[in-house]
């Protein structure tokens, strides 16, 4: 089963400091670190580190950060063929600052993945049309996601969404109609449904306000305090797993990689929302982003 992932290259260039800055403040920092990132690589990463047959379409810069980029990605097992040496726009890139409570700010420079469009589609139209799962999130335009699903969906695969970051004017018109499953953190389930959850009875009725604008499932990510998942035949509420967490860059596309993973292994929904909650926990015990990706040893053995 080939899960395909359509979305964002990024280095990311993560400082670590006692607090985060406050504006117009220079911090002394403790350390640094320069690693593989973006959302679609996060969760290509994720994917891969399961064992399933992830790969990658994207662009990078002909520059030294998609040299990084390249050769990390083929430590990773990710399969990256289909990604583009874009020659007009630079590699994007994220600056990540997190504190001593794991909390983090980030500023990302689009680059290259802003250029993603339907060309890079059309070349890579063969892998579209033999996924199983597409993953998507929005650190690429979001018509070329509206379009990739369509073009996967045509085929017979299914369309996991991330609305992240979560555009202030909202989606496209029709994207969510072709989504399978939409995956969004609270603050994002706020800018597309009006509504914040805190608990389990919000998420199902901000759940509820999604599945009426056409998305067949919806799994609503509330960080520590767990994850609900409806869908017309299950809805149910993952209590959070305690971990000891040290840094939560990547923990949404930890989850979203593991979901993808689960439902290409034929996990239904409840399950594999579960798999993926425990993927998301283990990667907040890691530093990094693409580099916190659980194993799925260390998966299983915090699930049994």
């Amino acid at each position: 089963m080939t899960i395909v992932i359509v979305g964002s290259i990024n280095v990311d260039i993560t400082t670590r400091s006692e607090r985060l800055p406050q504006p117009g403040e220079t911090l002394l920092g403790d350390s640094y670190a320069i690693d593989l990132g973006g959302k679609g690589c996060n969760q290509a990463v994720a994917a891969a580190k399961l064992g399933g047959e992830a790969r990658l379409v994207g662009r990078i810069g002909k520059d030294g950060f998609g040299e990084i980029a390249t050769s990390q990605l083929a430590q990773m097992g990710v399969g990256s063929d289909h990604v583009l040496t874009d020659p007009n726009n630079g590699t994007g890139i994220a600056v990540i600052a997190v504190d001593a409570n794991s909390e983090n700010s980030i500023v990302v420079i689009g680059g290259a993945n802003l250029a993603v469009d339907e060309s890079d589609l059309n070349r890579t139209s063969d892998l579209l049309e033999n996924a199983s799962i597409l993953l998507l999130q929005l650190e690429i335009p979001a018509k070329t996601c509206l379009s990739a699903a369509k073009k996967v969906r045509a085929a017979g695969g299914k369309v996991i969404f991330d609305p992240a970051p979560a555009p202030a004017g909202g989606l496209p018109d029709g994207l969510l109609q072709n989504i399978d499953v939409v995956t969004p953190n609270e603050t994002e389930t706020e800018i597309l449904t009006g509504m914040r959850p805190t608990n389990a009875q919000e998420a199902a009725k901000a759940a509820d306000l999604l599945r009426e604008q056409g998305v067949a499932a919806a799994v609503m990510k509330l960080g520590a305090k767990g994850v609900y998942y409806k869908d017309d035949h299950s809805e149910g509420f993952i209590e959070p797993y305690k971990v000891s967490s040290v840094d939560t860059v990547a923990a949404g596309d930890c989850f979203n990689g593991g979901l993808a993973y689960a439902l290409s292994c034929g996990k239904p929904l409840g399950e594999a929302v579960r798999f993926a909650a425990a993927c998301g926990a283990l990667s907040t015990t890691k530093h990094g982003a693409a580099l916190s990706a659980p194993t799925l040893a260390e998966v299983e053995a915090l699930i049994a």
